[in-house]
């Protein structure tokens, strides 16, 4: 997927060679089983996403279909909005803020394979399409997992199982029961935990990244300005305030007047 400037693009595939002109967005898919070329000679920035054909194999098997997929090849550079979506935010994850979420690429994944297999396999499986969200009973042990392992890269499959769902179709259910996917919403409940420690003002705000499962205090710092709208640090100082002043309107309340002293 090219990800920078226009440029001509050679690519030889099983000794099918063409030269084309690739812009910003265009993609090409390339089956695993044939032998691949590529060469360009001006400067640009291409992204490449790698997916196993077992994990096609085993979504399309899954969607019942065939447990062998055979790709069809798209050599000529072209424009789908799903994947270019795709690789643009995997692209913008990784620049500003180096995530490294099992959950966050693992959604990626699921949605990438599923679309490969419905738009570009010989074989297209029929999708079912589940309504209605998860039971309630199933949403708490969810919940309640991911709250009790913050500290965890969680995977998909990992929370799927408590549910007792494949990947796909738990997060799907999972995002119609809450509004967010599972991983923006591991993001929020690490966000909530920390904002806790902070109020207490005596932990450092590293260990406080490290203690709800941030790979770094700039990663804690990103999600924290993005959904708070403030720094942790900012956060921290405005609840010490708060808490000074409440401690103050306590203490000017303990001023009474007794037969016309006063206490």
């Amino acid at each position: 997927m090219n990800v920078g400037k226009p440029v001509l693009f050679n690519q030889s595939i099983d000794r099918y060679a063409e030269t084309v002109r690739t812009v910003s967005g265009d993609i090409g898919i390339y089956p695993a089983h044939l032998s691949q070329s590529f060469s360009w000679e001006s400067e640009t920035e291409f992204l490449q996403l790698y997916l196993e054909p077992k994990l096609l194999n085993h979504f399309s098997c899954e969607l019942g279909s065939s447990d062998r997929v055979e790709l069809l090849p798209q050599l000529t550079s072209f424009y789908d909005p799903l994947i270019n979506n795709i690789g643009f935010a995997l692209k913008r994850a990784l620049e500003t803020d180096g995530t490294r979420s099992n959950l966050y690429a693992d959604t990626m994944a699921n949605a990438l394979a599923v679309h490969l297999l419905s738009r570009y396999s010989v074989e297209k499986p029929a999708i079912r399409q589940y309504r209605g969200g998860l039971s309630h009973q199933n949403l708490q042990w969810v919940i309640d997992y991911i709250n009790e392992h913050l500290d965890r890269n969680l995977s998909l499959a990992e929370l799927a199982a408590i549910a007792q769902l494949s990947s796909y179709h738990f997060a799907r259910l999972f995002k119609q029961s809450t509004g967010i996917s599972p991983h923006q919403y591991h993001i929020q409940c690490r966000i909530e935990r920390a904002k806790q420690l902070l109020r207490r003002g005596d932990i450092a705000i590293a260990e406080i990244a490290c203690t709800v499962g941030f790979a770094s205090q700039g990663h804690l710092n990103y999600h924290f300005k993005r959904l708070e709208g403030i720094t942790p640090k900012n956060f921290s100082g405005n609840s010490k305030n708060l808490s000074n002043c409440a401690k103050s309107r306590h203490t000017a309340t303990l001023t009474v007047v007794d037969n016309g002293s006063e206490i």
